[in-house]
């Protein structure tokens, strides 16, 4: 009768870790949202992104403190984004946008756009 608790206690117990170990992983998502640039310790992830023109791209803030989404040629500009707040650019034109954080001028990054068909340059 003995073993039979053990055993019992100790599958019960291997079972709540494993539920546990699982739980800590977070859920599973259905999808990713690939069109999305996430502001998160101080910098942009990914770094470099790659699009296609047409297709919008949104970024998330999801540091505590606010930041900004600036193109160097001026083609976007955020406002101040709060936690959780989100900037959505559209790009018209292929070519490569270098852009940075106005509040934290070391936060930069790129974002690659290709054409959707055609010969477009920026």
């Amino acid at each position: 009768m003995r073993i039979i608790r053990r055993f019992a206690v100790s599958s019960a117990l291997a079972a709540l870790a494993l539920g546990l170990l699982c739980g800590l992983a977070g859920p599973l998502k259905a999808t990713t949202n690939t069109n999305e640039i996430t502001i998160d310790n101080f910098s942009f992830a990914p770094a470099t992104y790659t699009g296609k023109v047409g297709t919008p791209i949104t970024w998330i803030n999801h540091d505590d403190i606010p930041h900004t989404v600036v193109s160097d040629d001026g083609t976007f500009k955020s406002k101040a984004l709060d936690t959780d707040d989100k900037f959505t650019f559209t790009p018209a034109k292929a070519g490569t946008y270098s852009y940075f954080c106005s509040l934290h001028p070391k936060m930069t990054a790129k974002v690659i756009v290709e054409p959707e068909g055609g010969n477009e340059k920026h």
